[in-house]
């Protein structure tokens, strides 16, 4: 009998940590999350985002990201120039309603972390890495994005076609 309960509970340890594990990475998005584009011409915000975060600082292998962003919640501070984000030339909410990153990397690097991956903008995959931070429990990172590799608005043009993008994202168990 002493030969069969012995391995029944490591296996039950064993189980039971690699659930405790699993289930320690699993972060909620929090209020005061901050998803905002920069350039000299167009500048905005986008206020509704949401996802599955796992992140373990010491167990990155099994951790990945899988954010969505609403389209329709753009925010350039006026009316037609939101009206005119979410039509065909530019973002096309309609037929593409959410901006969506899905890592399938993140590594530990000098200043923090990079999650490479793949960001689906208006049908659009293309394979990028974000350079972040975690501190305090939020995300925090910048990088930039070509609008016009997306396709998205007219190349060239009077808008900027490189954007600067500013995330921070709070987090809670």
């Amino acid at each position: 009998m002493k030969k069969i309960i012995f391995p029944i509970a490591i296996i039950a340890t064993m189980l039971l940590s690699a659930f405790t594990t699993i289930n320690s990475m699993n972060w909620k998005i929090a209020d005061g999350y901050s998803v905002k584009f920069t350039s000299d011409d167009p500048s905005g915000v986008f206020t509704s985002m949401k996802g599955d975060i796992s992140f373990d600082a010491d167990d990155l292998s099994n951790s990945k990201f899988a954010v969505t962003i609403d389209v329709s919640s753009i925010n350039m501070g006026n009316g037609m120039k939101n009206t005119k984000a979410k039509n065909a030339d530019w973002f096309d909410a309609e037929k593409y309603p959410a901006i969506k990153f899905t890592s399938s990397k993140i590594a530990k690097t000098t200043n923090g972390y990079e999650a490479d991956g793949t960001l689906d903008m208006k049908g659009v995959q293309k394979q990028i890495a974000i350079p972040f931070t975690f501190t305090n429990n939020t995300f925090t990172g910048s990088f930039n994005v070509n609008r016009s590799d997306y396709n998205i608005g007219t190349p060239g043009g009077h808008a900027s076609s490189v954007l600067k993008i500013d995330i921070s994202v709070p987090v809670t168990k």
